[in-house]
């Protein structure tokens, strides 16, 4: 993925000159993040080296005032950089070590990335015969068998344009409905007869309109009932990474078959295609300012105290927590969107419930404001039932201990189901609350059935505690105890699907004289872009909880 379209650094030459200056300055020396760090500070300094205003180059500032939209202009002040204090908020911000870093140059860009389809026509094509062999679709409560034969009809008409299809599955990420074409045509009034088009023909865009039926297929000229489900959603390619169709390239849709030497010669090659999309990214901003009084700037130097920049540590802080929030927040809710598409395509989940009998997603604390996805859509009915996974009343083995060590199994499983959803490897962070973070420190040493961790169980160890099976453990000192919530995720290279940050000014800052009181006013500000890139960045993360009726985890 290139955001910046043609804007190209040597990226060797940046990192060899401000690689020492940043380990020197903030003691940081992991490559990665050294990385995206000296590729900011070049950015920074092709910001200074610009022209920019100055008071040897202003007639005059007078009073400070802010501009008036359509009205009078305002002062003159130009917030001047501070790369010292960029770098203070990026090594602070915890939230960067959990997704890829990748600088902006300025305050918007477009965000390029590919995807290879199954193709062999559009779906707003010059006719039937420039249909793609392959669509997808949200048929919403509609029953459909696999390998079997429907029409999919325009219902806006009495008699209007149809397709022939075969209903394949499921797709594995979303669950929607993957169709072959068969063949496009029109279908008579009452749904009856259906005639493919020789030539021409409907295209798929066309009977997608937010108007089409699906109606079972009696035969290949036939439908089976004159009432059909309605679908209201439009239709798509076929994506061949994330839900591969292994007839496309073989013999049989219904079984992986290759062609035998005799049929593989007489058939015809199906086509994929390469589609590229773009996404427009936009720095958005975060400014907090505080003021001292000139009395506390001249009488803290007594304590040894400077005033301004206490001032500017606690605008740092601000700046740093608010940032963290987002990122955390963003990545909580692609992880319930993961987890709510795993319910709805496999019926399984990952919440654990530590007790003796079943509960509901709203008894254990889990309420549907905390399992919205990033569209703001709910990913569980929170009615869904979470079966019981211990019965302490039967098995007298069961102890805190045992309880503890099964919060490690479900990260272990969210991890793998990452891997498998999202096919470029297994999580490597993990998010939740003080009381969790503790259970694992607690049964970190666990022998009965032992699991590798380096999970420290030293007292005030919080922010990372470690790791397990592989997966950095971090604690949101923001969550409240009883807010048993695990995030597990794996961080991307900012080349994949996920959650990527893209910051334009990580602290810019300005300081100007009160014109009421004569003393300092500070003000910083942080600009970046924080974007869900590629198809399917969901698939990186998984959110579940924990509840247990044995009175805490610890």
């Amino acid at each position: 993925m290139n955001p910046y379209g043609n804007f190209m650094i040597n990226e060797a030459e940046v990192t060899t000159k401000w690689s020492p200056v940043i380990e020197s300055s903030t003691g940081i020396t992991e490559k990665g993040k050294l990385n995206w760090m000296s590729k900011y500070c070049h950015y920074h300094e092709l910001y200074e080296n610009n022209a920019s205003a100055t008071l040897a180059s202003v007639n005059g500032m007078g009073a400070v005032s802010l501009p008036v939209m359509g009205g009078a202009n305002g002062s003159g002040d130009k917030a001047h950089t501070l790369l010292p204090l960029a770098m203070q908020v990026a090594s602070t911000t915890v939230g960067l070590d959990l997704v890829p870093v990748v600088p902006m140059p300025g305050p918007m860009g477009v965000l390029t990335y590919l995807d290879f389809v199954y193709g062999g026509g559009k779906l707003d094509g010059a006719g039937s015969q420039e249909n793609p062999l392959l669509i997808k679709v949200d048929t919403g409560a509609a029953t459909v068998a696999a390998n079997t034969n429907y029409f999919i009809a325009d219902a806006t008409a009495a008699a209007g344009s149809a397709l022939y299809v075969e209903f394949l599955g499921k797709s594995r990420i979303d669950g929607y409905s993957i169709f072959k074409v068969e063949s496009a045509g029109t279908i008579a009034a009452g749904n009856t007869a259906y005639t493919a088009a020789a030539t021409g023909g409907p295209t798929i865009a066309a009977i997608f309109d937010g108007s089409a039926e699906l109606h079972a297929a009696a035969s290949a000229t036939q439908a089976g009932a004159a009432e059909g489900t309605a679908i209201t959603a439009s239709a798509s390619l076929v994506k061949g990474l994330e839900d591969h169709i292994a007839g496309f390239s073989g013999a049989s849709y219904s079984a992986p078959t290759p062609y035998t030497r005799g049929a593989g010669e007489s058939t015809a090659d199906n086509v994929m295609n390469l589609s590229l999309y773009n996404k427009s990214v936009e720095a958005k901003t975060f400014q907090v300012a505080a003021a001292v009084t000139r009395e506390q700037v001249q009488d803290l130097k007594q304590f040894g105290i400077d005033a301004v920049s206490q001032v500017e540590s606690v605008l740092v802080n601000e700046l740093t927590q608010s940032i963290n929030k987002n990122i955390l927040d963003r990545l909580f809710k692609l992880g319930n969107k993961n987890h709510g598409n795993v319910y709805s395509t496999q019926s399984v989940h990952f919440h654990l419930n530590i007790g003796t009998t079943a509960k509901s997603l709203t008894d254990m604390g889990l309420t549907i404001a905390e399992l919205v996805d990033s569209d703001g859509n709910a990913s569980f009915d929170g009615a869904v039932s979470v079966a019981a996974t211990e019965n302490a009343s039967v098995s007298s083995a069961e102890n805190l201990h045992t309880r503890q060590r099964k919060i490690m199994s479900k990260m272990l499983a969210a991890s793998n189901m990452i891997a498998i959803r999202g096919r470029r490897g297994a999580a490597t962070f993990a998010v939740t609350n003080g009381q969790v973070a503790t259970a694992l420190q607690d049964t970190a040493g666990f022998i009965a059935a032992p699991m590798a961790n380096a999970i420290s169980q030293m007292g005030g160890a919080l922010y990372p505690v470690g790791t397990l099976a592989g997966i950095a453990i971090y604690v949101d000192p923001n969550m409240e105890w009883s807010d048993t919530r695990i995030l597990v995720g794996r961080k991307g290279d900012g080349n994949s699907p996920g959650l990527v940050f893209m910051p334009y000014l990580m602290a810019d800052s300005v300081e100007t004289i009160a014109e009421g009181t004569m003393a300092p006013k500070i003000a910083i500000k942080s600009r970046y872009a924080l974007v869900e890139a590629g198809h399917h960045p969901e698939a990186n993360y998984l959110t579940f909880g924990i509840y247990t009726e044995f009175g805490g985890l610890v």
